[in-house]
């Protein structure tokens, strides 16, 4: 049992290396996770801040900066964008014959997963990082103890893992790197539809219920919330909830797609 693990392990440590040399050697795949929320940060913050702040108390917790309410959820946009660069990463593994190879040399199917997943949170949190520090630049200032800090990194972490299993379940059943890139379109537009670039008290009705119960949208208020000291008795359960469905059924439809991938 122990040799087991400890070949699983030792695969494992192999493949997170093999997937972190190929983000070396193409940088571009990590253009979009890293660039694309801080682009969105600047465009928001720059191009209409000063219409959303007019709107904002300027005593209130968010103490009338735009940018206060806006980074939380620009957070939620990284692990959106990493998407993308999973399943295409994913995909090309398993068009390309390379997982075949791999088997061949009995390299269990954990490993292969696990090598893609390690990897993916690891360009996530790299660009978390990054556009923390961009933000705090600009001027974004929170409200919260360290303890909010973590439970903040942990809802996101968790989201990160949960979308990530989504992404390499899609790069298993998409027929090619094309068709990889787009089925995580709806994951890429969800954020932009809710109340992480902006408030929903203004929308619509029929927008606004959509807008406020969108599974993005309490995980972009419990962030927000955490990070800036709002209420959010009524919001974390259902961000949570959300979290853990997207991380239970990605990791079921992974294995699942995985395994028929490589017996069928």
């Amino acid at each position: 049992m122990t040799t087991t693990l400890d070949h699983t392990l030792s695969d494992s440590a192999v493949m997170l290396r093999r997937n972190l040399i190929r983000l070396r050697r193409y940088p571009t795949m990590m253009f979009s996770t890293i660039a694309m929320p801080v682009v969105i940060l600047l465009m928001m913050t720059y191009f209409f801040g000063g219409a959303i702040e007019s709107a904002l108390a300027a005593d209130g917790p968010l103490d009338g900066k735009y940018i206060n309410y806006l980074l939380p959820g620009l957070l939620l946009f990284v692990p959106s964008f990493l998407t993308v660069a999973v399943a295409v990463s994913v995909n090309q593994d398993v068009t390309e014959g390379i997982i075949n190879r791999l088997r061949s040399l009995a390299t269990p199917p954990t490993a292969i997963l696990a090598g893609h997943f390690v990897g993916a949170l690891i360009q996530g949190i790299v660009a978390v990082v990054f556009l923390l520090a961009v933000a705090f630049a600009l001027g974004f200032r929170a409200d919260a103890s360290l303890l909010d800090w973590f439970a903040a990194g942990g809802l996101l972490l968790l989201l990160t893992a949960g979308l990530v299993w989504i992404a390499v379940a899609m790069g298993v059943v998409a027929p090619n790197p094309e068709s990889a890139s787009n089925m995580p379109l709806p994951l890429l537009f969800l954020p932009y539809l809710g109340s992480g670039l902006v408030p929903t008290d203004s929308m619509p009705n029929g927008v606004r219920q959509f807008a406020e119960y969108q599974p993005f949208s309490p995980i972009a208020d419990t962030l927000r919330g955490l990070l800036m000291g709002l209420d959010i008795s009524d919001r974390w359960p259902w961000a949570l909830g959300w979290c853990l469905l997207f991380l239970v059924v990605g990791y079921v439809w992974a294995v699942t797609a995985f395994r028929r991938s490589t017996t069928g």
